[in-house]
């Protein structure tokens, strides 16, 4: 039976058992001083009988077959009834039998009491301990409440109010994993509204001041045309960055789910920089792939020609005209591989380390440094690609060029 699972229940089911047999003992013991008490209350009544006799004349032969006889008759029955001697008559009126009930009912109440006694100290150890179980279930439960999961309830023993408890913690880490989660999301949603308000602040102060720049000369054509495009430009990065941030808020909060196939490597890159040639054919950069065209890749084709994208973009910032943007990969049992490698201005030993880190934007060295990311290119990157079970590195040298690998596992 499960009840008996629980150790205390055990101990005093036990206990209880070890009582009665010791019970049983002090019967045993009753019943034998019973027995002797009655043997001797006979042989003192027959003794007293034999004094009678003796000191009445009687002859000992007559006396002893008195004693031995067991024939009754009704002369016999008639004069025990003269006497008062029947099966009615007050024990008080039997000195031998009442004295035998008064030892007894000693005896008896001495067992009785005993019994109780160990019982009730059983009962008492058994309750004390279960109500010390309770109130530390209950002060443990009590903090739960309040949001502390520090203490736990004893779940390793049996029993079912050790299950019960085993339930009550697992209720109890669920409940702390929802109030991490909802600190996490609270933390992220205040983030990211400090980001998305930090990162705006710029290019809306430009967009306010150019508006104010146009309204001031409404008829120089020059400065409308002017200040108008700059009004574009300050929108499309708008654009770009509020693209940016909800991607990277989709990944923060777990709502992106990879669909994953096999591709080609071919059809991803050129995917990748579909939009980014003309980008390099106008400032007279070159962008070069090496590859098998059969070499397949299983991933997320949209994310994953994404991510490369947001790299070769970040190589472009970073190169100066006439610099060359090369991509390659190789596949092998274990993983497959795509190097995007540039010899631009290449990445200091200081910036390294914080260039997949939002909005981070390291200083270059370079001859025409005037790019216009916004520092979520890569971020963005990495999340799609650890997304994916992947991941990338970086190796970069000042005036010599960076390189990425971007691996993804089989």
């Amino acid at each position: 039976m499960s009840i008996f699972y629980e150790k205390e229940t055990r101990n005093f089911c036990v206990s209880v058992i070890i009582i009665i047999l010791f019970l049983s003992v002090l019967e045993t013991v009753l019943c034998t001083y019973q027995k002797n008490s009655i043997q001797k209350i006979f042989v003192s009544h027959d003794q007293s009988i034999a004094a009678a006799l003796l000191d009445n004349g009687v002859s000992e032969k007559i006396i002893a077959e008195s004693l031995t006889n067991t024939k009754k008759n009704p002369q016999s029955y008639e004069l025990l009834n003269k006497l008062g001697i029947t099966e009615k008559t007050d024990s008080r009126f039997s000195p031998f039998i009442s004295d035998f009930q008064v030892k007894s009912k000693i005896f008896i109440f001495l067992i009785i009491s005993v019994f109780f006694l160990l019982l009730a100290i059983s009962i008492i150890i058994f309750l004390s301990k279960r109500e010390q179980t309770y109130k530390r279930a209950i002060q443990t439960v009590t903090c739960y409440t309040k949001g502390d999961f520090s203490s736990k309830l004893p779940q390793l023993k049996n029993g079912t109010i050790y299950h019960l408890f085993s339930s009550i913690n697992d209720m109890a880490a669920a409940l702390k994993s929802k109030q991490e989660a909802e600190h996490k999301t609270k933390e992220f949603l205040k983030n990211m509204i400090s980001d998305i308000s930090h990162q705006l602040k710029t290019p809306l102060a430009a967009l306010k001041m150019y508006n104010e720049i146009v309204l001031d000369e409404p008829y120089n054509t020059e400065t409308v045309k002017n200040f108008t495009e700059k009004s574009s430009s300050s929108i499309i990065r708008i654009e770009q960055l509020i693209a940016s941030l909800l991607k990277i808020a989709r990944f923060d909060s777990g709502s992106i789910e990879f669909n994953k196939s096999e591709y080609t490597l071919n059809e991803i890159v050129y995917q990748s920089i579909n939009e980014l040639t003309t980008r390099a054919k106008h400032e007279n950069k070159e962008i070069s792939i090496n590859g098998s065209v059969k070499d397949k890749i299983f991933c997320d084709r949209q994310w994953t020609a994404e991510a490369l994208s947001n790299i070769v973009k970040n190589a472009l910032d970073h190169t100066d005209a006439g610099g060359h943007i090369k991509i390659e990969w190789k596949n092998s049992p274990i993983f497959t591989q795509i190097f995007i490698s540039d010899d631009g201005s290449g990445i200091s030993t200081e910036d390294i380390h914080y260039i997949f880190k939002r909005f981070y934007r390291g200083i270059v060295p370079t001859q025409n440094n005037n790019t216009s990311g916004i520092g979520l290119g890569l971020p963005l990157a990495n999340s799609i690609i650890e997304g994916q079970g992947g991941n990338i590195t970086v190796k970069s040298e000042l005036n010599a060029g960076t390189t990425f690998t971007l691996t993804f596992f089989k």
